[in-house]
């Protein structure tokens, strides 16, 4: 079980890195050191596990936290660019407030609580990680699938999990409408466009 959670906090330092990032060459800023020397500890077995352990809340909380108080120089926590060169780039605590509008989508718009499952089938945008950091936050499981995926793919993949939500792009949402009536445990389905479509909640007007 000790190991079991350890690989669980590697994961989420991982999760971080990528976040910060896979769209910026500008490497991470210096990470205090206490926070290093907890965690080099852990995983040498020389201090215990953390019995409780959020990614959102103990890392991310924390490090803006240490950027207010002026512990910390301030940096992006998020660095979006897509292939025209539209940016998203966010500070910690703009992160930190982004996602917990997005965990209140997902428990007050889609009635989602801790064990349940959503599935999150986007390309990289924005959404993407501000929904990864919300189940987080939640305690919603995120089941996570590529764009690629087929009607027969979906329908096997929201039978199986009996997720109860489903949040995907214009491209999939009519491949999601035509196997719904075939999944009964999905309840709500969110729709990340700048358009609204009949039978789905429009993510990005909900995180307003």
């Amino acid at each position: 079980m000790r190991l079991w959670l350890r690989g669980l906090g590697l994961q989420a330092l991982r999760s971080f890195w990528v976040v910060r990032g896979v769209h910026t060459q500008v490497p991470p800023p210096p990470v205090p050191q206490k926070v290093l020397t907890d965690w080099e500890a852990i995983c040498l077995g020389r201090q215990p596990v953390p019995e409780y352990f959020n990614f959102a809340h103990d890392m991310l909380d924390m490090w803006t936290r240490l950027e207010k108080a002026g512990d910390r120089p301030s940096g992006p926590a998020f660095w979006w660019v897509d292939g025209k060169g539209a940016e998203v780039k966010w500070s910690y605590e703009e992160l930190g407030k982004q996602s917990r509008k997005a965990a209140n989508v997902l428990g007050d718009a889609c009635g989602l609580q801790p064990g349940d499952r959503i599935m999150l089938v986007l390309p990289r945008l924005p959404e993407w990680w501000l929904v990864s950091v919300a189940c987080m936050r939640t305690g919603v499981v995120m089941i996570p699938g590529v764009t690629q995926l087929t009607e027969k793919d979906l329908k096997y993949r929201l039978q199986v999990s009996r997720a109860k939500s489903i949040i995907t792009s214009d491209s999939l949402a009519p491949h999601v409408d035509a196997i719904s009536n075939e999944c009964p445990s999905l309840q709500a389905k969110l729709l990340v466009s700048d358009t609204r479509r009949p039978g789905w909640m429009n993510f990005r007007e909900l995180l307003q």
